[in-house]
């Protein structure tokens, strides 16, 4: 096995010529035609935020313990770093 770096530039129309449909052009066209096949119906919606809403609000009253929060734009918290550092080991960033 070799491995090394690669270049990840990826362009589909590059390689297939010819630009890809994204799932909202698939997605208002089956809504034009009346196919409600790709579409959650509201009991399924609800029954969704039924099992949803119950946990959120666990988390939204109690506040996080020991939870390693990081800025925005940060390579991450400390405790990543520690954690990738118990077997010798360590993450690529950018910066480094």
């Amino acid at each position: 096995m070799r491995m090394g770096s690669v270049e990840m530039d990826f362009r589909y129309a590059d390689h297939f010529g010819e630009t890809p449909n994204t799932g909202y052009e698939v997605l208002l066209y089956d809504c034009t035609l009346g196919d409600a096949t790709l579409f959650q119906s509201a009991a399924m919606v609800e029954a969704g935020w039924g099992v949803v809403a119950p946990v959120q609000d666990v988390w939204n009253a109690l506040p996080p313990r020991g939870f390693p929060n990081y800025s925005a734009g940060s390579w991450g918290p400390k405790e990543s770093e520690d954690l990738m550092g118990g077997n010798g080991r360590k993450w690529r960033n950018i910066a480094d």
